[in-house]
């Protein structure tokens, strides 16, 4: 329950934080702007790391969590609770922003700028990077420490600045879901939900590829 709670208050925080800086971006006529809103995304991941991360692992992102399921660095049995507590916390967060600003600017929900392809190939590419390198420097299914925290994320960060006028730069379902449902704009919330399940198992075989032996199973994890 220690390690549900954690997720859930993990994935609070970064969707209060950071779809909450959308929403006063609006109200305030543009005072954050998006390099703030980009970095308080990264800022509140690197957060939930140092706060949580050995806790739950600071997943807080069922993508996250189904690839480290799939590297076998993390039990199946627990995917189905964990993937809960992060949509819980991500409903809990739009809830509230929803109470203290209503629906402004549909509450951060995740929208591809043009068409959808051009959207679902960026998700999946900004995902796979991600997953990258939380495998690179986590420790079986733990992100923890300085190098995490930063590294996670200041790329989050980096890839939102790049790609959120396009994508929304969601890389996370729940992310993309809480805002959706409480909103009730669901347009396109498919992509958000399948392209960074996508990106994130894809990167699992690509780090067995490029790493030594048995390293994405969590046993040369990074020193943090």
């Amino acid at each position: 329950m220690k390690k549900l709670l954690a997720e859930f208050l993990g994935t609070f925080g970064l969707v209060f934080a950071g779809t909450g800086a959308i929403i006063i971006n609006e109200v305030s006529g543009g005072a954050i702007g998006h390099a703030g809103i980009a970095l308080t995304f990264g800022l509140a991941v690197m957060a939930m790391i140092h706060t949580f991360g050995d806790v739950s692992g600071a997943h807080l992102n069922p993508a996250v969590t189904l690839a480290f399921v799939t590297a076998r660095r993390f039990p199946i049995r627990e995917l189905p609770g964990y993937v809960v507590a992060q949509v819980a916390g991500a409903l809990a967060a739009s809830g509230l922003l929803f109470t203290l600003f209503g629906n402004v600017a549909s509450l951060g929900t995740t929208m591809p700028r043009a068409g959808w392809g051009q959207s679902f190939v960026l998700e999946v590419a900004l995902t796979l990077l991600l997953m990258l390198t939380i495998l690179s420097v986590s420790e079986r299914a733990k992100e923890k420490g300085i190098t995490a925290g930063m590294a996670i994320g200041g790329l989050i960060a980096l890839e939102a600045m790049l790609a959120g006028p396009v994508s929304g730069a969601s890389m996370n379902p729940a992310r993309s879901l809480g805002p959706a449902l409480v909103s009730g704009n669901l347009a396109h919330l498919w992509l958000y939900l399948v392209a960074p399940v996508t990106g994130a198992l894809i990167a699992v075989p690509i780090c067995i590829a490029v790493r030594e032996p048995g390293c994405c199973g969590g046993k040369c994890a990074a020193r943090n």
